[in-house]
């Protein structure tokens, strides 16, 4: 990840927002807002290129989703963000099925994995098929799940997956290569 601040920092300012300091929000956005940007605009550049949600606004309610959550105790900032890929995915995924529902009726496609940046407007039906297969491997691999959360929607190397989750870059690359595997057979490439 790509910060100029120091973890200590943020994870400071996270760990007081944690203890119920509003004011470490406040803090807090200004130093994160260029790495949740970058987040951002990997998963915005899969999507329609006249998709109506923006970076910013993907940033924007995504931070706006985090701030909701009182309970959270984060481990440090690699795990804030990771976290933050996650809620910037599941936000996507309900709009993408808010509009599959208005005009597709709902109806699923599925698509190949590697080929998910056709520029069409599938792409929301094929984002809810990734999430539907998404949550399959989560229930039989949650840490599969997790590494292609972070790999295809956060858009983190294999090092930094790696250093998120605290693994070898040799089993964060094999990981990968079995989730891409299953998740082909699951959505019937």
């Amino acid at each position: 990840m790509m910060l100029t601040m120091e973890s200590s920092n943020i994870t400071g300012l996270l760990t007081a927002w944690g203890k119920g300091d509003e004011t470490s929000l406040n803090e807090l956005f200004p130093i994160v807002e260029q790495e949740l940007r970058r987040i951002a605009h990997n998963f915005m550049r899969r999507e329609n290129p006249n998709h109506t949600l923006q970076t910013t606004a993907l940033v924007n309610e995504a931070f706006i989703e985090l701030s909701r959550q009182h309970s959270l105790s984060f481990q440090d900032r690699q795990h804030f963000f990771s976290l933050s890929a996650q809620i910037m995915r599941r936000i996507l995924v309900k709009y993408a099925r808010d509009r599959a529902c208005a005009k597709r009726g709902g109806n699923l496609q599925h698509i190949s994995l590697e080929n998910i940046q056709i520029l069409t407007q599938e792409k929301s039906l094929e984002l809810i098929a990734l999430d539907e297969a998404l949550k399959k491997l989560s229930k039989v691999d949650p840490m599969k799940s997790q590494i292609v959360e972070l790999r295809y929607f956060g858009g983190l190397t294999v090092e930094e997956v790696g250093k998120v989750l605290g693994l070898a870059t040799i089993t964060i690359a094999v990981h990968w290569r079995m989730a891409k595997a299953w998740l082909g057979r699951e959505m019937e490439i």
